[in-house]
């Protein structure tokens, strides 16, 4: 809703927002385009008199400014339908689909595009570093607004507001749908795996003959989608035999990218993992479609920064380097802690002290507060050399204490932050990585873990 907003403005109307709480990088940058923050729903925010309320679905009936704006009859509408109708209509959307990794694919696929001179708009759920925006219309070519074609945006599979159950994705019209992963989370809307296959298929649906699919072929829930229908071309990338895309990763961390078997393409880069690898095939395979050579593609990756709240170092000091992830499901989880583990032993077989492992976890998604991953997190942290997390029985729902148990006395659980970032000093040393995770704000609980640290 925050880049919904920029685009708004960037559109030439005036554009106001409100929100319980909001809170770096997003309330940051849309004070920085001059966009007013209000706290809180207050009915009295309708003397504002807007043409038109654009309501995301963080807000429910018994609201008090929706209840306001609907008893006054006032126009409103969904976020994703106003992109689609006022932003998408006319344009060759490229949309990237997942429960994982659609943030960081998204910023990929855009970086290629814009390496490339194809100036795309982009809608994104995160800050790309690249760009230092989540979202605008369109870029520049030669110092000069461009009226691009390609508009690059992140698919949520969330529903759409308290008014439109459906998926977010299904209102995009996508040309180039990217179908990244699929398993089962959002409990508190979704029942199982296969209600959430069904808005997946309807996205497949949406996209049109002369479009795209390119999915993930290691996935057996994205394989059941296709086989509900498909009347698009499609593509496949991973790692099982016959998919289109697949890759050959070096001892350095680069890997050649295969097309039908043939090295197309080399990625030489700093990030790390097999998802962050994954998405890159992803990325490289949506810009062919529009026309990017694979070779091009892979070479503008070696300068691709990722994305604000993905590994994203916040500080180092006194030889303990803290970073901050959005990562909030276990098998986000898994894979961000799995991805520096895996780096920090290329550098210990180079030479380098390899460091711990210090994950600091808050469980505050709402699938995770429904109690549906607990028992996955020991399996998820596996990885980790000491496990700290924060989350009270009375705001979970359930124990987090009781749900780490299984990792014995690497793992503690914690209900003041304070409490908790002192017991992460106390064994903090020197070559330490502290992987700070949470989809949210953390109680600033990573300038907490700096200033102590320095202290």
């Amino acid at each position: 809703m925050g880049g919904l907003a920029v685009l708004a403005k960037e559109a030439g109307h005036r554009v106001t927002g409100c929100d319980a709480n909001v809170y770096p990088p997003m309330s940051t940058q849309l004070e920085a385009q001059g966009i007013e923050l209000i706290q809180g729903f207050g009915p009295e925010q309708v003397a504002l008199n807007p043409d038109l309320y654009v309501i995301g679905n963080v807000v429910s009936r018994g609201n008090p400014l929706v209840e306001e704006i609907l008893n006054r009859s006032l126009p409103y509408v969904s976020g994703p339908q106003w992109m689609g109708e006022h932003i998408l209509r006319n344009r060759w959307v490229l949309a990237v689909a997942g429960t994982h990794g659609k943030t960081t694919t998204s910023a990929m696929l855009a970086w290629i595009l814009e390496d490339a001179g194809y100036a795309p708009g982009f809608l994104i759920g995160g800050v790309p570093m690249n760009f230092g925006i989540s979202a605008r219309l369109s870029g520049t070519v030669d110092g000069k607004p461009a009226d691009s074609a390609f508009f690059v945006i992140e698919a949520d599979e969330y529903d759409t507001a308290f008014f439109d159950k459906r998926s977010k994705f299904v209102h995009y019209h996508a040309k180039t749908a990217v179908l990244n992963n699929l398993e089962y989370d959002h409990a508190d809307i979704f029942p199982d795996l296969g209600a959430i296959e069904t808005q997946f298929h309807h996205l497949v649906r949406t996209v049109p003959g002369i479009g795209r699919v390119i999915a993930n072929a290691d996935e057996a829930s994205l394989g059941r989608v296709l086989k509900r229908g498909c009347w698009s071309g499609q593509e496949r990338f991973g790692g099982v035999p016959g998919a289109d895309w697949t890759l050959k990763e070096h001892e350095d961390g680069s890997f050649d990218v295969l097309f039908q078997g043939a090295v197309a393409g080399k990625v030489q880069w700093e990030l790390t993992g097999k998802h962050n690898r994954s998405n890159a095939l992803a990325a490289i395979a949506a810009a062919r479609h529009v026309g990017v050579p694979v070779a091009q593609a892979a070479e503008s990756l070696a300068r691709f920064v990722s994305v604000k709240r993905r590994m994203e170092v916040r500080g180092v000091v006194n030889g303990v380097t803290v970073y901050d992830d959005f990562a909030h499901h276990p098998t986000a989880i898994a894979t961000t802690v799995g991805g520096l583990r895996q780096k920090l032993g290329r550098a210990a077989a180079a030479g380098s002290a390899a460091g711990r492992i210090l994950a600091v976890l808050e469980p505050r998604s709402n699938t995770m507060k429904l109690g549906a991953m607990k028992d996955a997190l020991p399996g998820s942290l596996a990885e980790a050399d000491l496990v700290f997390g924060y989350g009270s029985e009375q705001a979970l729902g359930w124990s987090l204490g009781t749900a780490l148990a299984p990792m014995g006395d690497i793992a503690s659980a914690y209900e003041d932050i304070g409490v908790m970032v002192q017991a992460i000093k106390a064994q903090a040393r020197p070559g330490d990585h502290i992987v700070v995770m949470s989809n949210g704000g953390f109680g600033g609980v990573h300038q907490q873990l700096l200033e102590a640290l320095a202290s």
